[in-house]
């Protein structure tokens, strides 16, 4: 039996990411990663597989940074694991042992067994999978008639992707009443919600589906509570993920309620020598302190980091803290972003906050050909100013416009230290120096301060 130093199974974002580093850090190591399949995709990048890539290699992720390091990958399944024997076993038969192990098994979609007919024939998912995404791809091609369930992040962009080719009719059934509600404001959702309309999709909001329709076993359409159905040859169920973890639980490991393997602040799980990184490892919120059920490849890489840095022994006096939870998306030509404290999620928590909504371009003056508009909407403690959240939206810089405010809310920036902070301008890149949106948006929160001490 083969022995390795660190053993990492799966190889997402969250298990290249801790591989690389580790080995950099540890470059005397072995690291053995295992994973399912030859190929692997980049996430985020799987809704743009539908249009704008259009080719499913042109999103591939590739495992060749820890190779070229001197890390080993096998294709072969994780079957088995046996944490008191320090042992990993694969579907050929083959064990493995290990000195670290390190889960990072991602998530996988949930299945609505609630809904009947659930199970029929032509109903799909977005699995992060390139093999399984490959016949989706051939299936969408296929289809003049889609219905997706589920109106988040994913299910909007594939949506947007798909109507996006003129012979096909897309529908998007969404529960609440508006798309992108678990991550935005109800203004940020609603300017969402209404970008998706205006790309040619049917959008149903404050609606179920009630049963998934079939003959002879496969998809018709859906039976909506309001009575109305809709016909579809392929429906694309995209209501949620779950930690994979069903070998974890297996192998005797800690979950918390969300089916998440337990780990501590520097991702080493309840037993000893295991670790776990991303979607199927615990997430608190660095805000309220509570469990979280964030899943975001940026908030995977950054425990892979620490975990890298400090596998085998603490290099960096830094760990996850929790996740403050920055998401971003582009509809319809309109970039818009979150992070943090919002209206929804602070009352839902209690938190005690006050804001402010700046508007201008992203040039100076606005009259450039490529000018786009942009909005700042900050969120702040009520007690001391300090950041707490924050919203953008218009053109591209606002993905990393958000970037700066997550900065601040991890230091703990306040907006009387924000106004007086230095920035670089120029005429063809950023909003003017004299009313710069954070900036203005940070002034706008102190004034509301003052006023309240008055």
């Amino acid at each position: 039996m083969k022995t390795y130093d660190v053993i990492i199974i799966g190889a997402g974002p969250s298990g290249i990411v801790a591989g690389v580093t580790t080995k950099k850090q540890n470059p005397e190591k072995s690291i053995l990663m295992i994973k399912e399949e030859e190929k692997g995709l980049i996430p985020c990048g799987i809704p743009y597989i539908f249009h704008d890539l259009g080719n499913l290699d042109k999103n591939v992720m590739s495992t060749k940074p820890l190779i070229d390091l001197g890390g080993n990958v096998i294709v072969d399944p994780v079957v088995k694991v046996d944490v008191s024997g320090k042992i990993v076993t694969v579907k050929s038969g083959d064990s493995y042992e290990y000195d670290k192990l390190i889960f990072a098994t991602g998530s996988i979609p949930v299945i609505p067994t609630f809904i009947p007919g659930y199970d029929l024939k032509g109903v799909e998912y977005i699995r992060k999978s390139y093999n399984y995404i490959k016949e989706l791809k051939k299936k969408t091609d296929q289809s003049s008639h889609i219905v997706i369930v589920g109106g988040g992040f994913i299910g909007a962009e594939v949506a947007e992707q798909l109507a996006l080719q003129s012979d096909k009719t897309i529908t998007i059934i969404e529960s609440k009443p508006y798309c992108f509600n678990k991550a935005f404001s109800e203004e940020l959702s609603k300017i969402a919600t209404k970008k998706l309309k205006e790309t040619n999709i049917n959008v149903f909001t404050s609606t179920l589906v009630k049963e998934v329709l079939g003959e002879n076993g496969k998809v018709t359409g859906v039976l909506l509570n309001t009575g109305e159905i809709i016909k579809a040859e392929l429906i694309i169920m995209s209501i949620g993920y779950k930690p994979n973890t069903e070998i974890a639980r297996k192998a005797g490991l800690e979950l918390n309620s969300e089916g998440a393997i337990k780990v501590d602040n520097f991702e080493k799980a309840t037993v000893k020598d295991v670790c776990a990184i991303g979607d199927c490892s615990q997430t608190l919120g660095f805000i309220t302190g509570r469990l979280d059920h964030i899943m975001l490849a940026s908030t995977a890489a950054a425990e892979a980091r620490v975990l890298g840095y400090n596998l085998f022994g603490i290099k960096i006096r830094r760990c996850c803290t929790g996740t403050i939870g920055i998401f971003s998306t582009q509809i319809n030509g309109l970039s818009m972003a979150a992070v943090g404290v919002n209206e929804t999620n602070g009352r839902e928590y209690n938190i005690e906050f006050v804001y402010s909504e700046f508007s201008d371009f992203d040039t100076h003056p606005g009259n450039f050909k490529n000018t786009s508009s942009l909005t700042v909407k900050l969120y702040a403690s009520s007690s001391d100013g300090s950041i707490l959240g924050g919203e953008v939206w218009g053109g591209k810089s606002t993905g990393e416009i958000i970037n700066i405010i997550g900065m601040a809310i991890q230091k703990r920036v306040t907006v009387f230290e924000l106004v007086s902070y230095q920035i670089g301008t120029h005429p063809l890149l950023t909003p003017a120096p004299t009313k710069y949106v954070l900036i203005k948006a940070a002034e706008g929160i102190i004034t509301k301060l003052n006023t309240s001490l008055d």
